[in-house]
């Protein structure tokens, strides 16, 4: 306890225009949270005057973020912020590290009112990277979309910001720290809490982890490689000269291992793996490499795609390892990869999930309420539904709109095509989680990636689907295209379209800009996608992003075909969606409208 109270500081600042919330929180350039006065004070000011003063006066808070630069500097802003506007409690991570699903698990366990995590996902890190602020509820779920208009609100008018500038911590210290504060009866507490051992804890009751050991440890294990992608904490001076010690390190170490080859690309989830996967679950130490954290990434964005895990889908085509897989930076999204370097789309991968939930003792016990998925992410999932007899929900694109189905009990299993898929268990995105669903069917199934998924489709058809971004798109000129894109798809005469390409035609059915009506308390959410149908259940789908840092909009292309028929399961995506591909850069003038030459990348 502090001998002499710690003075609560007011201090003058001006609005900015820039602070509205969007899909994923705030995010901009690390540069401008650093370097421009005021800019983070104001919007934690925001976000906590956002909290009616009775719910915040001593309530508990989480914090945690991923490791990238800044965190550290952002975390103890929050802290003294968060003393001088009455909050009772924080609780934080240990070195300020919580992954994303860990907060939204946090948060629920000990019934908190809410959590900030410092993040801003698969975006890059470093000084010239970018940084955000996002805000969890009490459900431990993203803030809704009302909370996201409180939080602008205020940062429109805000006048001054509350510190208790004096007041320090020390996030490596394990442990509970109370704090005497000017004019507060009660002392302000800080407790920092080892970051995986209540995620740990859930994911035990969850998981047959006996059968996991067995098949990461056994006679006929499975070879893996665990990469962690240099996410978390040291400074970047040190940052060129320890990854290459420990890389040369590893390739001695790794060179004389027959073990389990797990591929994760991720930052904060180092202490995850290794805690989780390697002590727990019996895969030795020296099966993953760059562990060592880096608050740039090791200058690579942390996004689980094929275009940012080269180094993982390299390996894996070598042909040595049965399973590989990669997570962001907050270790919410992730990837699967098969033996050969085997791609599972990440609408597959929600769709063999769902088919395979009997694996899963959880599953087994609390029986399947529901599945959803966001809008633009494949059919895939819907045939699973329908073939299991449970509700199939389509969403807008948000985490969001999956907790109003999960606490109302109207759903066990949800995600979305951008690499992000969980269930009822907490209410966020579950990187690790999707990823122990995986080796649990493996382990039941005795079968590798690859057979899984080619047995799904044999049995219920494959979605073939691709995404196309152009990132870093003028606003105007993207908010123009759609504007005129849905003049052209809502008129009448677009339902009696027919396009042929090549030797194929595509009828329009119906098209429309998709809107969502929540079927728990009536929401409704408009202008979430523009969809085209065809008459031969192929899709497109255009929308805009909204989980950008700031540099300009993107727009996303979605492209879908079906295919029942076995004999044309293995031809190439981009092969079969080709002619629906030239349909949409046709009507959408995309190349000349934004002067793009072409996606800046696909998935």
């Amino acid at each position: 306890m502090e001998t002499n109270p710690i003075p609560v500081v007011t201090v003058q600042t001006s609005p900015f225009d820039d602070q509205r919330p969007g899909t994923n929180g705030l995010r901009r350039k690390t540069e401008l949270f650093e370097g421009k006065k005021n800019y983070l004070q104001n919007y934690i000011q925001s976000l906590l005057s956002s909290i009616d003063l009775r719910d915040r006066q001593g309530c508990t808070m989480v914090v945690g973020s991923d490791g990238r630069y800044f965190s550290r500097a952002a975390t103890e802003i929050i802290v003294q912020m968060a003393a001088a506007n009455g909050i009772g409690r924080l609780v934080i991570g240990h070195n300020g590290l919580l992954s994303t699903p860990a907060v939204s698990c946090i948060i629920r366990k000990i019934k908190a009112i809410g959590g900030i995590i410092l993040t801003a996902s698969h975006n890059p890190g470093g000084p010239g990277g970018d940084f955000g602020v996002k805000f969890n509820v009490a459900n431990g779920g993203p803030s809704p979309d009302t909370v996201m208009e409180k939080i602008a609100q205020v940062s429109r008018t805000l006048e001054e910001y509350t510190i208790c500038p004096d007041l320090h911590i020390d996030l490596a210290r394990l442990g509970r720290h109370d704090f005497d504060l000017e004019n507060k009866f009660k002392p302000f507490r800080v407790e920092i809490v080892d970051s995986v051992e209540v995620y740990l804890n859930l994911l035990r009751t969850i998981f047959d982890f006996s059968a996991i050991k067995t098949l990461l440890t056994g006679p006929e294990q499975l070879k893996i490689r665990v990469d962690a992608m240099n996410g978390g904490e040291i400074t970047l001076a040190k940052t060129r000269l320890v990854t290459v010690l420990y890389q040369a390190l590893t390739a001695v170490v790794c060179s004389w291992c027959s073990i389990l080859l797990f591929s994760i690309l991720l930052s904060v989830m180092g202490p995850y793996v290794r805690r989780i996967l390697c002590d727990e679950l019996g895969a030795p130490a020296n099966a993953a490499v760059n562990c060592v954290p880096l608050e740039d990434f090791g200058g690579r964005p942390p996004e689980p795609s094929l275009t940012y895990a080269a180094p993982l889908v390299d390996a894996m085509k070598g042909g040595d390892f049965g399973f590989g897989a990669a997570l962001d930076a907050d270790g919410d999204r992730y990837m699967i990869l098969g033996e050969n370097g085997f791609f599972v789309n990440p609408s597959d991968s929600l769709a063999v999930m769902a088919a395979n939930l009997s694996c899963i003792p959880y599953f087994r016990h609390l029986g399947l309420k529901g599945f959803a998925r966001s809008m633009a992410t494949s059919t895939a999932l819907d045939r699973v539904a329908k073939a299991l007899k449970v509700t199939l929900y389509e969403t807008p694109t948000g985490w969001r709109f999956f907790g109003n189905l999960m606490d109302s009990g109207r759903c066990s299993l949800c995600g979305e095509e951008s690499f992000g898929t969980s269930s009822d268990h907490i209410r966020e995105k579950d990187g690790l989680w999707s990823v122990l669903v995986w080796l649990s069917i493996m382990a039941v199934r005795k079968q590798g990636v690859e057979e899984i998924v080619k047995d799904h489709w044999a049995k219920l058809g494959r979605n073939y689907f691709c995404r196309f971004d152009y990132e870093g798109v003028d606003p105007r000129a993207a908010f123009y295209l759609m504007r005129d894109l849905e003049g052209v798809i809502t008129d009448k005469a677009f339902l009696t379209q027919k396009f042929a390409v090549g030797t194929n035609v595509y009828s329009v059915e119906r098209a429309d800009n998709f809107e969502y009506i929540d079927p728990v308390d009536g929401t409704v959410v408009r202008n979430q996608g523009l969809r085209i149908v065809f008459t031969d259940e192929s899709r497109l789908v255009f929308r805009l992003s909204g989980s950008g840092g700031g540099a300009g909009a993107t727009v996303r292309i979605y492209a879908e075909s079906f295919e029942r028929d076995p004999e044309s399961h293995n031809r190439e995506t981009q092969a079969v969606l080709g002619p629906l591909i030239a349909i949409a850069l046709k009507i959408s003038d995309i190349h000349e409208r934004t002067g793009h030459r072409g996606p800046t990348v696909i998935t």
